[in-house]
């Protein structure tokens, strides 16, 4: 069993959470700690008010159907309850931060990004709860729910036959998350998919399947009622450490093989620019800027695009490579280089299945 701190009564006799030390500790402190000792609870967090509004936007389709939601190590919903598991850090400031500084992003950190997530989480839950995989039509229209997982996937952009909901054009991971990301695009308010979607003739088909059966089976009760909770917090003995080492493994991004001829193309090690800004410090100084501007546009990880970056200022840094122009010019021209080098590594590299 998990260790847990012992509770202590209130005056009024109702039982209180102590103070979590933990919160004021040391980052390495910190990852020493297993996840199952963090003592977290849903209720009355963020996200636990975003998990509401989740609710209240099935409701207003018609779904009185609820997905049951637990803290866990990651975002996930499993194949045999119908609910959703939300990862440890959301439910804290402070792990917040934790997990922005090892990974270089918090996923669902905002309310928009949560709900997002949230709504593809309830379109694998409420596909459970039905049992709607099993429909013929569901498999004539999305594709064999029973075709094996793989570790890895590699996304068409250009492709139109797939909605685009989350990053990295997950829809086309696996039937499973096309079915999820169309259901998320239909549940989200306002999202006015069928103007969208006009020119996209199998996407809109599909959102048109969803929008049909979600009118079938609102109202009616879940054939699954499965209240499991898998991989609860309170069962994951690994340290904060542990869980990150793996998570960021994940994320390991192969350098393509051209980034040599692309950063002469930008820098030089010609002794006539030996006085000009180094291009490691140029790059330095604008990383955070470039690692969020190119993932946004690519839908590649933070931690990814930060990998590539780090051994592009290294490799500079081993070349004694200097700047060749002025600052303004060099610096759209390296976010230009930056997001082509992730786009090889995407075209050349796999995406991981992680929801």
């Amino acid at each position: 069993m998990s260790s847990r701190k012992s509770r202590t009564g209130s005056k009024n006799g109702a039982s209180r959470r102590p103070w979590r030390t933990w919160t004021r500790w040391t980052d390495d402190k910190l990852l020493d700690l297993r996840l199952c000792d963090l003592d977290l609870k849903l209720e009355r967090t963020e996200p636990a008010r975003r998990v509401n509004r989740l609710y209240e936007e099935l409701e207003e389709r018609g779904i009185h159907f609820r997905p049951h939601v637990w803290l866990s190590s990651e975002w996930f919903s499993p194949d045999a309850s119908p609910g959703i598991a939300v990862p440890f850090y959301l439910a804290h400031p402070r792990l917040e931060r934790l997990e922005q500084k090892q990974m270089l992003v918090v996923e669902g950190g905002t309310q928009s990004s949560c709900m997002r997530i949230l709504r593809h989480e309830a379109g694998h839950a409420i596909d459970t709860a039905y049992r709607l995989h099993y429909r013929k039509r569901w498999r004539e229209t999305f594709g064999r729910w029973s075709e094996p997982y793989p570790d890895y996937y590699r996304p068409r952009p250009n492709s139109r036959n797939f909605v685009v909901h989350l990053d990295a054009w997950y829809a086309q991971a696996h039937p499973a998350e096309d079915w999820a990301e169309t259901f998320a695009v239909w549940l989200t308010p306002r999202s006015g998919w069928r103007r969208r979607y006009k020119d996209w003739p199998k996407a809109l088909k599909k959102l048109e399947y969803v929008d049909e059966l979600m009118h079938e089976i609102a109202g009616q009760p879940p054939k699954v009622r499965s209240r499991a909770c898998p991989d609860r917090l309170s069962t994951q003995k690994q340290t904060l450490g542990e869980h990150y080492a793996a998570k960021r493994s994940r994320y390991e991004a192969k350098v393509p093989r051209n980034l040599e001829r692309d950063l002469r193309r930008l820098f030089s090690d010609d002794p006539r620019y030996c006085n000009r800004p180094t291009a490691a410090s140029f790059l330095r100084g604008m990383r955070k800027e470039i690692q969020s501007t190119v993932a946004r546009w690519t839908g590649a990880h933070n931690y990814a695009v930060d990998q590539i970056l780090q051994d592009m200022i290294d490799h500079c840094k081993q070349r004694k490579l200097r700047m060749t122009q002025a600052p303004r010019p060099s610096r759209m021209q390296a976010v230009i280089l930056v997001t082509v080098q992730t786009m090889t590594y995407m075209r050349t590299g796999r995406f991981e299945i992680a929801l």
